[in-house]
């Protein structure tokens, strides 16, 4: 067994799907109509579906908002470079609502906002570097 997907519902399917592909380096992997559903979905990632976990956006066309609650945490993504990442959060259609900063004993991190207000949880490179040798 393994992964799949991770589905998020959107309003705004473009946008998103320009957040993705540029803040975040992802790469549109394949989208599809669904008119007699009246729904789209977009999938996003960094490599194939086959092979890697990816999200999938499902924007439902007679849908104009949606009650986000309080249950979904955030999507973590590692990234090569965070201060780079960070600074195409800045200018994309997201906002960055933590600055990189150590975590007591942890990583250096940040938090930002999809365009949507999904949280992601912005991680360098070292993560699991640091994981495998167990906080501080």
């Amino acid at each position: 067994m393994r992964l799949l997907h991770v589905m998020l519902r959107v309003v705004d399917l473009e946008k998103m799907i320009k957040f993705y592909t540029g803040a975040m380096n992802m790469r549109l992997l394949r989208k599809v109509d669904f008119p007699q559903g009246r729904f789209t979905l977009a999938f996003i990632g960094y490599g194939s579906e086959k092979k890697q976990t990816v999200i999938e956006l499902t924007c439902n066309w007679d849908t104009d908002s949606y009650i986000k609650g309080d249950a979904f945490g955030h999507i973590a993504i590692q990234c090569d470079d965070l201060q780079a990442t960070c600074e195409r959060v800045r200018s994309s259609e997201g906002e960055l609502i933590s600055e990189p900063h150590k975590m007591k004993g942890g990583p250096v991190m940040a938090f930002a906002h999809d365009p949507e207000g999904y949280q992601i949880e912005l991680l360098g490179p070292d993560v699991f570097d640091l994981l495998e040798q167990g906080f501080d």
